[in-house]
């Protein structure tokens, strides 16, 4: 049996009208509707798979350019436009800026949204000043603004119904994730890792912006919002102070644990799926122990925030392996039993199938046959060791020890894939993957804590696997076996967020500005087009006045093309990345835009 929990989108302006205490309701009865693209990724099970079908393998050769829209903002542009009936909603990097587009009036601009925000953000900025995108729900748009702060906007107007500070900016918390709505609350997390922040997903009441609940990564059980008797770790309870037994004193309150990534929802489970990131600091001979939960995947009640199960992919992480990766929700046929899936890409370089409802351990393998930091994880469940990765002595940055040059370690920090989402195809029953092929040199050093500075404590290089050019692959993966169906190469990493679609194509983006199409089932390039500058955004497709569309948001920028973004020269800048892409700026240059495709008429 092949079914999808949701399609991906919703539906019409008649949800303005309805109430927070049906929202929830009214989106995934709306998801019926596939014309629409009313979440970050297109679902709550996260698929970024589509039911428009006007687009095949057969006539995707012809697509043009239909319309593009400038942004007016440089630096990265991640995530992708909101579609609800004929408004479409895009959001920017720093400043934030959200322009509502009415695409029945010739894309003609409604209202524009320009927060005032102290530019002192940018620099506390890990990564580029990049944004995922905004959320709907109760007729609101919800967006995460560099500074922390989670507004609420009118829909129609673009005025603002309320805000809350998420984070402290000073302390070096900032904003980039794209929120999700829940019932009636909005679901948000934070950023931070490389300054010490404790990290947090957070609650808001949809209504007022008041809190509702908040669970931290790291600490003390009320905190983390767990049970030591009923939240379990691979089918045992977790026990009593289970995070900060795994700290140093109290390190855990300056330990990151970030969730700056996607947030996907059961509603039959009624549970919310994420990822926590690294521990702080890079350097691992200063925090001895697991540093729980860091690098952790969180299953957890959406009202009340308290978790039902837990799984630490890389205890003591020792490479900046976050694991904020998306979590993609399936219903498939493990060994003839339907199971409830969950599917994640970790930064690691191993890709997990997890039972979603206990979080039972099912597959885990690499998904880049270059990944060298470990043989892989250890599946025997009588083992003291069952779920833990096996570290290979000659890739361990602990053991290696304080400045040393670890050499050769695969995959890179950036990991096999960052934050770039994955799709997820029933009619293939295949997941669609953009990837990193990348590794680096990692030299840890002693770094003391100072609040609003950066905690990172180690110098990196990076560059692709020995012998090899391309710094990029786009893969189809088998989850219930763990193995790639095929895969495509691209001269640089894929930081683009991959579409399937019911047509039997799948797009995606690269780093030099490329959207290219392919088919699902071999990989085999059906088009590409040069967009103005080079993409990390996330491929969107909606259906107005009968034609099918597919839009990108294009602009250079992200960890990958950081050096461009920022202007950054020295090669170990941009922790690492500058030098690895530098590259990147013979190939393209900055711009934020976006791009949308339709068949000729």
């Amino acid at each position: 049996m092949r079914r999808l929990l949701f399609a991906t989108c919703l539906g019409s302006m008649a949800a303005f009208a309805v109430g927070s205490a049906v929202a929830n309701e009214e989106l995934i009865k709306m998801s019926q509707n596939p014309k629409d693209w009313v979440m970050p990724a297109g679902d709550y099970a996260n698929t970024r798979y589509s039911k428009l079908n006007q687009i095949t393998a057969a006539n995707v050769g012809k697509l043009q350019v239909a319309w593009t829209f400038s942004t007016g903002v440089l630096r990265g542009h991640e995530g992708g436009p909101l579609i609800i009936g004929n408004m479409m909603y895009v959001h920017t990097p720093f400043p934030n800026k959200v322009y509502a587009l009415d695409l029945s009036k010739d894309q003609q601009i409604v209202w524009k949204y320009e927060p005032k925000q102290d530019p002192n953000v940018i620099p506390v900025m890990c990564c580029d000043t990049v944004n995922r995108g905004v959320a709907y729900g109760d007729g609101k748009i919800f967006l995460h603004q560099a500074d922390t702060t989670l507004v609420a906007l009118d829909a129609k107007t673009g005025k603002l119904e309320w805000s809350v500070k998420n984070g402290d900016p000073g302390k070096g918390a900032t904003g980039t994730s794209a929120p999700l709505v829940i019932k009636d609350k909005v679901l948000v997390g934070i950023s931070g890792g490389e300054f010490g922040v404790q990290c947090h997903v957070t609650a808001y009441d949809l209504k007022s912006g008041k809190q509702v609940w908040r669970a931290f990564s790291e600490g003390p059980d009320d905190q983390i919002l767990v049970d030591p008797d009923k939240t379990t770790d691979l089918g045992k309870p977790i026990g009593k102070d289970s995070s900060i037994k795994t700290w140093q004193g109290d390190q855990w309150k300056i330990g990151g644990g970030c969730t700056w990534g996607w947030l996907s929802y059961d509603p039959a489970l009624n549970m919310v799926y994420y990822g926590s990131g690294n521990p702080s600091t890079w350097n691992p001979k200063q925090r001895p122990g697991d540093n729980k939960w860091s690098m952790t995947i969180f299953a957890r009640n959406a009202d009340t925030g308290m978790a039902r199960w837990v799984y630490q992919m890389t205890p003591h992480d020792e490479w900046d392996y976050d694991g904020v990766n998306e979590m993609i929700l399936s219903d498939q046929q493990v060994n003839g039993t339907e199971r409830k899936l969950l599917t994640h890409f970790d930064r690691n370089g191993l890709a997990y199938t997890l039972d979603r409802v206990n979080g039972e351990l099912l597959v885990a393998e690499k998904y880049d046959p270059k990944v060298n930091w470990t043989t892989g994880v250890d599946m025997n469940k009588s083992s003291p060791t069952y779920g833990r990765p096996k570290v290979v002595s000659q890739y361990s940055t602990e053991q290696t020890g304080e400045d040393k040059n670890t050499k050769g370690i695969c995959p890179a920090a950036l990991g096999t894939k960052d934050e770039q989402p994955a799709a997820y195809s029933p009619d293939t029953q295949l997941f669609y993957v953009p990837t990193n092929h990348v590794c680096m040199d990692y030299e840890p050093f002693k770094v003391s804590y100072t609040a609003g500075q950066p905690y990172v404590g180690a110098t990196l290089s990076m560059y692709p696997p020995p012998g090899e050019s391309h710094m990029g692959n786009f893969i189809a993966w088998d989850n219930k076996t763990g193995k790639i169906v095929w895969s495509n190469k691209e001269q640089f990493s894929v930081w683009s967020g991959a579409l399937a679609t019911a047509g039997g194509v799948v797009f995606y983006g690269t780093l030099e500005g490329y959207l290219k199409a392919v088919d699902a089932k071999t990989g085999k390039e059906l088009y590409k087009f040069r967009t103005p500058s080079g993409i990390i955004g996330n491929v969107t497709t909606y259906e107005q006045g009968g034609r099918q569309y597919v839009a990108i948001l294009s602009g250079v920028g992200g960890w990958a093309g950081i050096g461009l973004a920022a202007g950054l020269t020295d090669p170990t800048a941009g922790l690492g990345a500058v030098g690895g892409y530098a590259a990147l700026s013979n190939y393209t240059a900055l711009g934020g835009s976006l791009t949308v495709f339709a068949l000729p008429q």
